[in-house]
């Protein structure tokens, strides 16, 4: 395949998926600004395997997503300042505010229960496709996702499972 057909395939692949990557990255680092650093990052680390992954390019970018996402919050955390108060949020929908309070509760995952959490449940990943984008294994997504599910709940108690799958 010419360098000119890659690139194509590439920039196609950018087109039809860059939302959701960019939904899964937001997701995953809870700042707009960050979830595009963070897939601009992970699309840069799959151009040079692009002939390797081109037929099923999703899996590895947001396997590189997961990782590179985990790897900031470590030589971030100690730097961040954390706050009791949180800002006032300008709408009163119920649907609106329970999906803030989720978004909310989704930043106080280690990243990993985070990743788990977005893939399996957002991405709607099975347990299997989930390890596999993170390279762990199948119990340790079913223990991750339960410890994640479980603080969720304790922080959202009104939380029910259409919202969680909402994004």
């Amino acid at each position: 395949m010419a360098a000119s057909e890659d690139r194509a395939g590439f920039e196609e692949f950018v087109l039809a998926r860059r939302s959701a990557l960019l939904r899964t990255a937001y997701l995953m680092t809870g700042s707009h600004e960050d979830a595009e650093d963070l897939l601009q990052v992970a699309l840069v680390k799959a151009v040079p395997q692009w002939r390797r992954i081109r037929d099923r390019p999703e899996p590895y970018v947001r396997r590189i997503l997961a990782r590179e996402s985990i790897s900031r919050w470590r030589r971030r955390r100690w730097r961040e300042v954390g706050t009791d108060e949180l800002p006032e949020t300008g709408t009163h929908d119920a649907d609106v505010d329970q999906r803030e309070d989720l978004r909310r509760a989704l930043l106080t995952l280690a990243p990993r229960q985070r990743a788990v959490v977005v893939l399996r449940y957002y991405e709607d990943l099975s347990e299997a496709q989930t390890a596999e984008a993170l390279g762990i294994a199948v119990g340790t997504v079913k223990s991750q996702a339960r410890d994640a599910l479980a603080r969720l709940r304790a922080l959202v108690p009104d939380l029910d499972e259409a919202t969680v799958g909402a994004g």
